[in-house]
């Protein structure tokens, strides 16, 4: 009766080493890989929330979301809101006031903003250097002291008023005879007033943890899994 003979040889020690080499200089890419995924989605997320809690925000602020990325030697990733930007949003994720760009709260009264519901950038240089402008505080019939920037009437069939550049003005706040007398009344443009308390709230870090619960598993595992494909 013959001896039948199996042989089998073992190549443990050699998945060993493959794995150690893996684990040395992939997995920790990988790693990264992964985290920097999740990290881009809480940025699109916090992009979006901006947009969600805000009336037509403009450019700079939908984009005022950045990231930092992890690297294989630093698995961490930080999402993070521009200086610029996250001065004026602060108070809507820890509560406050309005952050003011100038001395006062600016508060439109009679005159264009931009598409965002904005004054334009460089209006309140242009109002001052209008002859028929003024800032100050007026006192009103009531008694109540307004300050802000104001427009005087003008009889456009007695003045003609012109720029600096020497061209007719436009936008001018007609004389009514009717009112004040004969001689008109002032037109408020821009009200200023102290900083109000803000409404509205970004939920910043509540949103940035849903979605890192949502997702960093399935991240990190679909980059194991690709780096492992790739190592094969």
């Amino acid at each position: 009766m013959s001896v039948i003979k199996l042989s089998v040889r073992s190549n443990a020690k050699q998945l060993s080493r493959q794995l150690d080499a893996f684990v040395r200089k992939q997995l920790p890419y990988a790693v990264a890989q992964g985290i920097n995924r999740t990290a881009q989605r809480v940025a699109e997320a916090e992009s979006q929330n901006i947009v969600d809690t805000f009336k037509d925000p403009s450019p700079f602020t939908r984009k005022g979301v950045g990231v930092k990325k992890a690297k294989k030697g630093s698995p961490a990733a930080t999402v993070f809101m521009k200086d610029v930007t996250a001065a004026y949003l602060k108070p809507y994720e820890a509560g406050g006031v309005h952050k003011l760009a100038s001395r006062a709260l600016l508060n439109p009264k009679d005159i264009k903003l931009n598409q965002y519901g904005q004054l334009a950038r460089g209006t309140l240089a242009t109002l001052r250097a209008r002859p028929d402008v003024f800032i100050g505080t007026v006192v009103t019939s009531d008694g109540q002291r307004i300050n802000g920037v104001w427009q005087r009437p003008t009889d456009k069939k007695k003045v003609t008023l012109l720029n600096q550049k020497g061209k007719r003005l436009g936008r001018l706040h007609k004389l009514d005879t009717s009112q004040n007398n004969g001689r008109g009344t002032l037109k408020l443009l821009i009200r200023f007033g102290d900083a109000l308390p803000v409404q509205k709230r970004l939920g910043w870090g509540s949103h940035a943890q849903a979605v890192v619960n949502k997702w960093i598993d399935r991240d990190l595992s679909d980059a194991l899994a690709a780096a492992l494909a790739t190592a094969r």
